[in-house]
Formats: structure tokens, sequence, C-alpha cells
């Protein structure tokens, strides 16, 4: 199969206060690039995206996903102040998700970044057969 000739966008650079920082074994943004664009992380942000949701619709929406996988993603992205927890005082249990302001600025970056994977990924996937 014959690669496809792109047109190569005007590539966006490190600002120079991060250039050097984030390619060192301890920075910080390490460990947030790891949470949020591990495969579940990704998924459940742009699920938040589009609205507040609940553990069963969340579960729904990220096919695939176990119960232990939902709520350790919920719950690191939790603490990274990107999702908002609600439990609502009723019984059962009746708890909401949504992006927090963060969560929502992050999210308008990683739209793109899926919506490119989705685009492209049959000729990728079909260029490795």
């Amino acid at each position: 199969m014959e690669a496809k000739t792109l047109s190569v966008p005007q590539l966006a650079h490190l600002p120079a206060d991060s250039a050097d920082g984030v390619f060192q074994a301890g920075c910080p943004s390490r460990t947030v690039l790891d949470h949020i664009t591990s495969k579940w992380g990704v998924l459940i942000l742009v699920a938040l995206s589009e609205g507040e949701h609940r553990w069963s619709e969340l579960r729904r929406r990220a096919e695939g996903i176990s119960e232990k996988m939902l709520a350790q993603t919920l719950k690191t992205l939790e603490r990274d102040g990107l999702v908002l927890r609600k439990a609502q005082p009723v019984i059962p249990p009746h708890v909401d998700y949504s992006l927090t302001d963060r969560g929502y600025e992050l999210t308008a970056l990683l739209i793109p970044l899926v919506t490119w994977a989705y685009d492209n990924a049959d000729d990728i996937l079909d260029g490795q057969r």
C-alpha cells in the first residue's frame, strides 16, 4: 500500500520554559500525561465533555471498560482536578460525574486528537497488515 503524501502544517513548539523540562525523567508533567492520555482517561474525559454522566452511563459509553478500571480512572481524574464527583444523598446512591473548568479546557485539546485517531485508524491499521 502506498503512503499518502500529506501537506505538513506549521508545527507548534513547546514554550521555551518547558521545552527541556518535559523530557526530564522527574518532570511532573509525565505523571499528568500518563493520566490523561491513557486509553480510558481520554475516553472518559471526552464522554464527559458531552455533559454530566452517571457511573452506568460512563460504563456503557466507554464500551469494554471494567468496573475496577472505571473506578480507578475516575478517582485519578478527580484527584487531578479534571472531573467533579457529585454524590446525591438518596437511596440507592446516585453519583454524577462532570468536568471541571480545567477538564473542559483539556477536552478542547483532546477532541481533535480523538477525531484524528478515528479518521485515520483504518488507514493506519491497514498499513500494518
